[in-house]
C-alpha cells in the first residue's frame, strides 16, 4: 500500500487546510458532528457509524473540501477493508447495476399477483361462510 492510501484521514485534513475549510462550517453544512469529524481526520473508524453511513460521511466530507467523493470512498474502503467499513457495499461495479424499470415492474408483478390471489381468495372465504 501506498503513502497515499495508508494515511487516508491525514490527506483529507491536509486538503481541507489548503482549501480554507474548517470543520465546523462542514459539520454545519452535512449536519455531521465535529467529533465524527475529527475522527476521520485520525482515521480513527471506531468512532464513526460504520458501514454505508461511515462512506456517507467520508462522501459528504470530500463533497465539502472539493475533493473528488466516489474517490475518496473508493480510497477509505481500501485504506479500511474491515467489514465495518464495507458492509452494505455492492458487490457490482456501476456498470452492472440493474437499472431497467421493467424488471422492476415484472419483480412487482411476480410478488404481487399471488399475495392479492390470496387476498381474494380469503375474502370470498369469509363471505362465503357467512349464514
Amino acid at each position: 500500500m501506498d503513502e497515499r492510501s495508508s494515511d487516508f484521514g491525514e490527506r483529507m485534513k491536509r486538503l481541507r487546510e489548503q482549501r480554507g475549510v474548517a470543520l465546523r462550517d462542514i459539520a454545519e453544512t452535512t449536519k455531521i458532528s465535529v467529533s465524527a469529524l475529527e475522527a476521520l481526520e485520525r482515521n480513527d473508524i471506531s468512532r464513526l457509524p460504520g458501514g454505508i453511513f461511515s462512506r456517507g460521511f467520508v462522501r459528504a466530507y470530500a463533497e465539502q473540501i472539493g475533493a473528488d467523493p466516489e474517490k475518496a470512498v473508493r480510497e477509505f474502503i481500501a485504506r479500511f477493508p474491515h467489514e465495518s467499513v464495507t458492509d452494505g457495499s455492492p458487490q457490482v461495479t456501476t456498470t452492472e447495476v440493474d437499472t431497467d424499470p421493467p424488471a422492476h415492474a415484472g419483480r412487482m408483478i411476480v410478488i404481487g399477483v399471488p399475495v392479492l390471489l390470496v387476498v381474494a381468495a380469503l375474502v370470498v372465504w369469509a363471505f362465503a361462510s357467512r349464514p
